[in-house]
């Protein structure tokens, strides 16, 4: 029985490693990665900031609508397959990027990789590790949003650095090939949820977890409102630290460097949830990312731009862990992917509408102090939401031995 566990543990943990590094290219590439191509497009086409920034958009609106799909196609069909699927689609749609040269074609690219590729990836992953582990999930879930967290500080810098010696077509040439060579065999190593039978009187039952129609709607709001707050600095900091005078480059890799900070956040933020509770692990990084949020438009300095992207971004990083490890303690498995792909999908909406508006406002004023404003009280809203929800689930629901 013991060789047994051993033998779980280790195929749970490469599970764990394989989703890691699949949602640091794919989720990289998607949810910010277009960051680094703000001012290269704007600057080769004309296009003003907004337009660039629909871009990224498209991506992720597909990704939102995608989810609700490809999570009850993962429930219903296995993981695996899907994710492989949705790798393909990603790799090939960034190689078809890199001919194209219209505004529209690229909306169009966008909407594809995210609905098809990115969509059919980040919920049924999620699910996936959820499952492997269905007592303590926090700190799996914290280690595979640290991948995420380490592909979107590293696929911008990476871009930059790729638009500076191959241009921006060659760029995108590069990415795609990159994800086909490494997403398709990591994909392959993803196995179905086994659970040690010495542990099954553990696991929660099914009845234990709170209505779907208590949990679900309340995370949907609330993910839109935290994910409106994180996009305006994920999409927009490298363009703000070029305004104040600073290189691509340079801009860059202050992103990286915070989400590089993100990557102990989330193992850090997904451990405390296993201890205090995932929704009070959510609240608290919530409330650090709101209240720190608006002084990156205080910054000049590119050092201080360094230090005060260390401080935001560990706080910032355990808001993702808090929503996913709030979905796997609040939600039964055998509804989870279906529920993954419901509440990521608005998430997604919130990354869409926070991307727009930061180019908006920035088309509108010439600055980002109102973008960065209108962060900060979306991370108020969300705060009020999930506050309602750590109240609906401890006064009277039948989820008592799943972890608050």
């Amino acid at each position: 029985m013991v060789q047994i566990d051993h033998q779980h543990s280790r195929n749970g943990w490469l599970v764990v490693a394989a989703s890691a590094l699949i949602l640091a290219l794919a989720m990289g590439s998607i949810v910010n990665g277009m960051s680094a191509f703000v001012v290269p497009l704007e600057q080769l086409h004309g296009w003003s900031r907004a337009d660039v920034s629909l871009i990224n958009v498209f991506g992720i609106m597909g990704m939102s609508f995608g989810g609700l799909l490809m999570g009850t196609l993962a429930d219903q069909f296995g993981v695996r397959p899907v994710v492989l699927f949705g790798c393909a689609v990603m790799g090939g749609t960034y190689l078809a990027a890199s001919r194209v040269e219209q505004l529209w074609q690229f909306y169009a690219l966008m909407a594809v990789a995210g609905f098809f590729g990115a969509a059919a990836i980040f919920a049924p992953i999620l699910s996936l590790v959820g499952k492997w582990f269905p007592v303590g999930a926090g700190l799996a879930i914290g280690i595979v949003s640290a991948g995420q967290a380490l592909g979107q500080g590293g696929v911008p810098f990476a871009s930059a650095l790729l638009i500076a010696s191959f241009g921006v077509s060659g760029a995108f040439a590069i990415t795609g090939l990159i994800m086909l060579g490494i997403l398709l065999p990591v994909a392959s190593l993803l196995r179905p949820a086994q659970v040690a039978k010495d542990t099954t009187h553990n696991v929660p039952r099914e009845s234990d977890y709170p209505p779907i129609r208590v949990v679900v709607p309340r995370m949907c709001i609330a993910i839109f409102l935290c994910c409106t707050c994180m996009a305006v600095p994920l999409m927009h900091l490298v363009p703000l630290i070029q305004g104040q005078g600073h290189s691509a480059d340079q801009a860059g890799s202050v992103i990286f460097v915070m989400l590089l900070m993100g990557i102990v956040g989330r193992v850090f933020f997904g451990r405390l949830a296993d201890i205090i509770g995932a929704i009070r692990a959510y609240m608290i990084a919530t409330a650090w990312m709101t209240l720190l949020i608006y002084g990156f438009i205080l910054i000049q300095d590119l050092s201080a731009f360094y230090m005060y992207g260390l401080l935001y971004g560990f706080g910032y990083a355990g808001v993702m862990t808090g929503v996913l490890t709030t979905i796997a303690a609040h939600t039964p498995p055998s509804k989870r992917g279906f529920a993954m792909g419901v509440v990521t999908m608005f998430g997604w909406f919130g990354h869409a509408n926070g991307g727009f508006l930061g180019g908006y406002f920035f088309d509108w004023t010439g600055d980002y102090s109102i973008a960065f404003g209108t962060a900060a009280a979306a991370g108020v809203l969300n705060l009020a939401v999930v506050g309602t929800l750590y109240l609906k689930i401890n006064t009277g629901g039948p989820a008592q031995s799943v972890p608050a």
